[in-house]
């Protein structure tokens, strides 16, 4: 789709592939440069004496604003704190933006600010400054929210996807798709009984504890929009590298596989809040692997894949019945508001 010559939709927000296209198209002619370029999660800005700063914001229109294991507060701020802390950051700040809709009820206000306090004290985070608007009724939407981190990148410390090299072994924390099939759920099949909660938590305490014991992680990213399978077919593209990954390795719990089937989904290609995908070198693997495991937040920690010694930027999965296929990056959105 050519988005100058049409309009936006819903699948432009959704990471896919039409998210890249408006980037392309629209974004990076007009404001690209060298830091906005890199496309990751924090933008890294020039040195601050021995270190740089990680700046990071984002948007959350989730809904509902409460679903099981969260609401919008808590994950805005985890949200934020993971997106610096991916990048090898350690959250310093955070700024919170409030647009509600008239008519929206004060206790539900407070009950958001609540979570957000409680999450930002779960991360070691303050926020430290904000602001509040307020709309016309008449929306679909009663409250979004919007937050913005900075936070301090260690002289060295440096993840990039152009740094990942053949052999290379990638890891997951923990099982996937829960936080997008909980809310699919809660909006979609209020009716449906279900044992799934989404798994949005603040990362930033285990990526600092796995860098104190693998100090030279390769690379990154939290799998949220487009879930694994985006992460990993970005990575394939920005690295030039075959990437390999093994279905049969790759955390998925029952009541979350058995959702995605019920639902017609892809559990690759779920959201999650509370996963990050890591690449590191062959080496490392086990020692990573044993200090996800010994953070609560990985108890589940797996190897799931591996860069392959094929210099063609494609995303392979090897079934667990012994075939091959192409991973791809979603087209549009097949959750829509999930964040």
């Amino acid at each position: 789709m050519n988005t100058r010559q049409g309009h936006v939709v819903l699948a432009h927000g959704g990471g896919g592939q039409m998210t890249d296209d408006l980037l392309r198209q629209a974004v990076l002619p007009r404001l690209g440069n060298a830091v906005l370029g890199e496309l990751l999660d924090s933008g890294i800005l020039p040195s601050v004496g021995q270190d740089k700063l990680a700046l990071t914001i984002d948007g959350y229109v989730v809904q509902p604003w409460r679903f099981p294991g969260g609401d919008i507060g808590r994950l805005a701020v985890c949200g934020t704190v993971n997106d610096l802390a991916v990048c090898g950051a350690v959250p310093m700040g955070l700024a919170l933006g409030l647009i509600i809709s008239e008519g929206f009820a004060v206790e539900e206000i407070e009950t958001i600010l609540d979570s957000i306090a409680r999450a930002a004290d779960e991360a070691g985070v303050k926020v430290v400054t904000g602001d509040t608007k307020v709309v016309n009724r008449g929306n679909d939407q009663d409250i979004f929210v919007s937050t913005a981190g900075v936070g301090r990148v260690a002289t060295g410390r440096r993840v990039s996807p152009d740094l990942v090299q053949p052999g290379d072994k990638i890891l997951i924390n923990g099982a996937i798709g829960e936080h997008g099939l909980t809310v699919m759920l809660a909006r979609e099949m209020p009716e449906v009984h279900s044992r799934l909660t989404s798994d949005v938590a603040p990362l930033n305490g285990l990526i600092e504890h796995l860098m104190h014991v693998v100090p030279d992680v390769v690379f990154m990213r939290d799998p949220t929009r487009a879930g694994l399978a985006g992460v990993a077919v970005d990575l394939a593209e920005r690295s030039g590298w075959r990437v390999t990954l093994e279905e049969s390795a790759i955390p998925v719990r029952p009541v979350a596989e058995h959702a995605a089937e019920m639902l017609g989904l892809d559990v690759l290609e779920v959201a999650n809040e509370g996963k990050v995908v890591i690449v590191v070198r062959p080496r490392e693997a086990e020692h990573a692997l044993t200090a996800l495991r010994g953070h609560p937040l990985g108890r589940d920690a797996a190897v799931i894949g591996e860069i392959a010694d094929v210099a063609d930027g494609m995303c392979e999965l090897r079934t667990s019945i012994g075939g091959r296929r192409v991973v791809q990056k979603p087209y549009g959105e097949q959750l829509p508001r999930i964040c």
